[in-house]
């Protein structure tokens, strides 16, 4: 079960040209996130991401004790540095980096664990590949928050089962980074098509929920 989660301005960007993103989407849209990570068995994000974000991809919520999901980085050039939020607190909460190389001995010591898959699709693991190795881990339920190009990459493969698309009452132009990269798309006739199942109002933002048709 792989959901995607998309948190954008109201035409389609997730940051800025200069790569500000903190914050698009309000406190409300933010909390709902938690709750569904929460609900997951990870939480998966592309090197982009963790990189500009420097994330902690925890399960953040008043009163939850519950287990906090595995935390998935795709990092084919392994970019993740030890002294990360996600390498610091590998040994307490599980941590994948999936690769196309065996792991840096520096992010092996600090806890993280080394998924190598070897590449496919423009120099990086094949997705499919990807869902198939980490669901041996027993990670069946997989919550992508980004980037861009994982978005796409999932979304052209077939590979998403539910779409959770936070929408924030902004603009930001052509010049911002879109939430999703190239879908080689040539038809319209070709454009995925999904089903709107749920339509919520968070705050100022909109959230809406699709599934594969």
């Amino acid at each position: 079960m792989i959901t995607l989660k998309l948190a954008t301005s109201l035409d389609g960007r997730i940051a800025t040209a200069q790569g500000e993103s903190r914050w698009i989407t309000g406190p409300e849209s933010r909390l709902q996130v938690h709750v569904l990570r929460a609900a997951n068995d990870a939480v998966v994000v592309g090197a982009g991401t963790a990189l500009a974000d420097d994330p902690d991809l925890t399960v953040r919520l008043e009163g939850y004790d519950g287990p906090q999901p595995a935390r998935v980085v795709l990092d084919t050039r392994q970019r993740l540095s030890p002294g990360a939020r996600l390498a610091l607190t590998a040994r307490d909460i599980p941590t994948y980096l999936v690769s196309s190389e065996p792991l840096r001995p520096e992010l092996a010591e600090a806890g993280v664990r080394g998924v190598q898959i070897p590449p496919r699709e423009a120099e990086r693991p094949e997705m499919a590949q990807v869902v198939e190795a980490l669901a041996s881990y027993g990670l069946q339920r997989l919550f992508v928050e980004g980037g861009g190009e994982v978005a796409a990459s999932l979304l052209r493969q077939g590979l998403v089962d539910r779409l959770e698309w936070f929408r924030a009452p902004v603009i930001i132009g052509g010049e911002g980074r879109p939430g999703l990269g190239d879908m080689s798309l040539n038809r319209l006739a070709d454009a995925l098509r999904l089903r709107r199942v749920d339509l919520r109002v968070l705050g100022d933002d909109l959230w809406e929920s699709y599934e594969r048709i």
